[in-house]
């Protein structure tokens, strides 16, 4: 079982990373708050890790932070709750953020999660209750440098996998690509297009 890896980043994308540890490459998937505080390719970096193993397959998901991480597992621990939604719940709303919503019993601000529908934010809501009266975790979050890919349909695709529909992401794209130009960083333009969805 992994839980921990350090190494080269060989690639990065909104959805995955690849992480060269002795000459061994790990596809790592990873939430947008994560993805966010990588460095440029070739840097060195260390991730927090989650190994998901399923009859047919072997997942890695990794976190920045042990918050976001042990907050991964109290998702998937849930009914209905699998990794890949609890990656989209985390890109959506930060550790802290979720533990309010859940403490306070926000179902309004649960679905508003993209994937999120009422039955799962109720059962969100209900089940992560006692488990999250824990000391919340400060986090700050940090932009890396711009990557030469084509960031505009590297965003369009991210957004597609957390569940936005398409017309819902052209609108905001477009408006992001007014404020921001043609040439944005991804992670620049991910932010401002969550926050014009939101």
């Amino acid at each position: 079982m992994i839980g921990y890896l350090a190494g080269k980043l060989k690639h990065k994308s909104p959805d995955y990373l690849i992480i060269d540890v002795n000459g061994v490459g790990y596809c790592v998937h990873v939430p947008l708050s994560t993805f966010y505080d990588m460095p440029a390719v070739g840097e060195t970096i260390s991730l927090n890790i989650h190994t998901h193993v399923r009859e047919d397959m072997l997942q890695l998901y990794g976190f920045r932070t042990l918050a976001e991480k042990e907050m991964f597992l109290h998702l998937i621990a849930i009914n209905g709750v699998g990794p890949r939604l609890a990656i989209g719940i985390l890109s959506g709303i930060t550790p802290d953020g979720l533990r309010a919503a859940v403490l306070q019993q926000d179902h309004r601000r649960l679905k508003n999660i993209p994937g999120i529908g009422k039955k799962i934010a109720e059962r969100i809501a209900l089940e992560l209750r006692d488990k999250l009266k824990i000391k919340p975790a400060k986090e700050e979050l940090v932009a890396p440098p711009a990557g030469t890919q084509d960031v505009f349909s590297d965003a369009y695709s991210a957004l597609l996998n957390l569940g936005y529909r398409a017309s819902e992401i052209d609108k905001s794209l477009k408006r992001v690509q007014q404020k921001l130009g043609d040439t944005p960083a991804l992670e620049s333009l991910l932010k401002e297009a969550l926050r014009v969805l939101a």
